[in-house]
């Protein structure tokens, strides 16, 4: 299973929800590839309304990748601005590299069409309910317990 790194960013009113966009898209692309910063700006608008939300306070944006997985965390209203405990430094690997993909947290009421306006733009960013863990994280857990049995008679014996 790949490793996570965790970044948390400030946003409203530190700055604002599509500057706030910017920094995760500069983290992720810092020396990759400028056909990903391409498709991740053609779907600002549509983040950009997420991350407004607050949709990132609690549910992290996901951000995988053939290196680690980066989650990403807003900081909102007060913790925004008086909070240290934000980290926006860049990552050390190529967070576009092979197959990279985003899921970004959404409320329930607004999943449907934003869904569907992330689907008209890309086929790597996609929303899924903030109330649900990160479903890639899921598909990794249970891809890595695969075929896992644990032998009770050994264990207990």
């Amino acid at each position: 299973m790949s490793s996570v790194v965790r970044r948390t960013v400030r946003s409203t009113p530190y700055r604002d929800a599509q500057e706030t966009w910017g920094v995760i898209v500069e983290i992720l692309t810092a020396g990759g590839s400028a056909d990903a910063r391409t498709e991740m700006n053609a779907v600002a608008g549509v983040v950009v309304s997420v991350i407004a939300d607050q949709g990132a306070r609690d549910a992290p944006i996901v951000a995988t990748c053939d290196g680690p997985r980066t989650r990403f965390y807003c900081l909102y209203d007060e913790d925004a601005l008086e909070s240290d405990s934000f980290n926006e430094s860049g990552v050390s690997h190529d967070g576009t590299k092979g197959d990279w993909k985003i899921s970004v947290p959404c409320p329930k009421d607004d999943l449907a069409w934003v869904q569907a306006a992330l689907k008209e733009k890309s086929s790597r960013i996609t929303a899924r309910d903030q109330a649900d863990d990160a479903p890639a994280e899921k598909a990794a857990r249970a891809e890595a317990n695969e075929g896992l049995v644990l032998d009770l008679k050994g264990f207990l014996g």
